[in-house]
């Protein structure tokens, strides 16, 4: 018998993510006033890197083209390897999106995925819940039709249990399943929510099968959970700090800038270095730091020019709402501009994750811009944001007569009377995301002020 071994030869590409570019990406979400602080620590690690409290005029003029950074490399251990990006992370608290951006690295191995669960998350709503329609942003995302339930499903296996969640059932029984007491009695609770609204224990009985002390024991375990498992996640305060970018008009269009006054200026004391260099003993050391000094200029100098580009894309896109205030706020997504810029989704994101805008609406985060659009003829035949329609919905309310306050349906006829199709539904979850109480309690508070 007559024995062949065969051979076959594969090829595979593989990013390693180095310290290095660690950095980089990390740098990209900090504002000013952390980007400043995290090159306080560098500087105090190389004594050939010169961090200024902040740039001149000609310094944050548009910048020149500066060569790109230094792609991945595989290598040995050096004194580079203790990851500076990881502490600086640990001590800064979590946004929900942060939070749910480390999971994914976790739940999705592949890049594509891991795209796709971004463009999840970008419809995600403060609550922790989807804020836009299951087929609508599987499209979006690429996901097939046929796979879109399959793909919600491991999203939902983030922690805490109940985000990615379409309404309030399904975000307690993600709950109740987590939790493990997600029962046949249960599930009957989570089907009739509005007679849990209206404490009606008797038609509870009724429709749960089963006894008083058994639907209150269920109630009691319902009260245990969370409606909103996104709402406790840090918020950042963007009132008490400055601006990371300016908007202002300049004649007839609009110039966005580096705020001067945050903005840190990084210099490489190259002088300093070919003094030490002179002797035989310092020459590696000194060599190694100096090159990470010139390596940091660059990465920030970098991080500056994408800030610039992705902020004046927004503004360019978003110039009605400055000019006229959120009622004109144009749908946009994270993939609009990273196209129109020429980055990935996932720049774009990491960006406008704590970044602030000072414009003619005030302070802004870079992520107020962002909003899905809704389907119907707006002004000039354009789809309208979802943040626009809650604007006016909110001034509806405000503008009602608090003794005959608005319904759901009635609001939805208002809104659709401008040519935007929206459902009553839609209109309760935006009134709640809003905290406008409903029709009842703002007429019953109405009685009981003498409005």
């Amino acid at each position: 018998m007559e024995l062949r071994t065969i051979q076959t030869v594969s090829q595979r590409q593989s990013l390693v993510v180095n310290t290095q570019l660690q950095q980089a990406i990390y740098m990209l979400q900090m504002s000013n006033q952390e980007l400043h602080s995290y090159l306080d620590d560098q500087a105090t690690e190389n004594p050939f890197l010169e961090v200024a409290p902040a740039q001149t005029e000609a310094q944050v003029a548009p910048p020149r083209s500066e060569p790109g950074l230094p792609q991945s490399r595989a290598g040995g251990g050096s004194e580079d390897d203790f990851d500076y990006v990881q502490v600086r992370a640990e001590a800064r608290p979590k946004s929900l999106y942060g939070h749910l951006r480390e999971q994914f690295e976790l739940i999705f191995d592949d890049p594509g995925d891991r795209a796709a669960a971004e463009v999840f998350l970008e419809a995600l709503e403060p609550s922790g819940w989807l804020g836009e329609d299951l087929d609508q942003l599987a499209a979006r995302a690429g996901v097939p039709g046929n796979g879109a339930e399959g793909f919600l499903a491991r999203l939902q296996q983030v922690e805490p249990a109940g985000l990615f969640a379409r309404n309030l059932a399904e975000c307690l029984r993600l709950q109740a399943e987590d939790r493990r007491f997600l029962s046949e009695p249960f599930e009957r609770l989570l089907e009739n929510l509005p007679l849990v609204a209206k404490a009606d224990i008797a038609g509870l009985c009724r429709v749960c099968g089963c006894d008083e002390p058994e639907v209150r024991r269920q109630l009691a375990l319902l009260r245990c959970l969370d409606p909103k498992p996104g709402a406790h996640f840090n918020a950042e305060d963007h009132s008490e700090r400055p601006p990371d970018l300016i908007a202002r008009q300049d004649g007839d269009g609009w110039a966005v800038e580096l705020n001067r006054a945050t903005v840190p200026a990084v210099h490489v004391n190259a002088e300093l270095g070919a003094r030490v260099a002179r002797c035989e003993e310092t020459r590696a050391y000194v060599g190694g730091r100096l090159s990470h000094a010139r390596w940091m200029r660059r990465a920030v100098e970098h991080r500056n020019r994408t800030t610039l580009a992705v902020g004046a894309e927004i503004v360019r896109r978003q110039t009605a709402f400055l000019e006229d205030g959120p009622a004109r706020i144009r749908p946009m997504t994270l993939r609009d501009v990273a196209e129109a810029v020429g980055v990935h989704e996932s720049t774009v994101s990491r960006v406008t994750t704590g970044m602030m805008i000072d414009t003619p609406q005030g302070a802004l985060p870079l992520k107020a811009f962002f909003s899905t659009g809704l389907s119907g003829a707006g002004a000039g035949g354009e789809d309208q944001s979802a943040a626009a329609i809650r604007h006016q919905i909110q001034k509806l309310v405000r503008e009602e007569d608090p003794r005959k306050p608005l319904s759901d349906d009635a609001i939805a006829q208002l809104v659709n009377s401008g040519g935007v199709t929206l459902a009553r539904r839609t209109v309760a979850k935006y009134r709640e995301a809003l905290g406008i109480p409903s029709s009842f309690q703002r007429r019953r508070a109405a009685r009981l002020t003498g409005a």
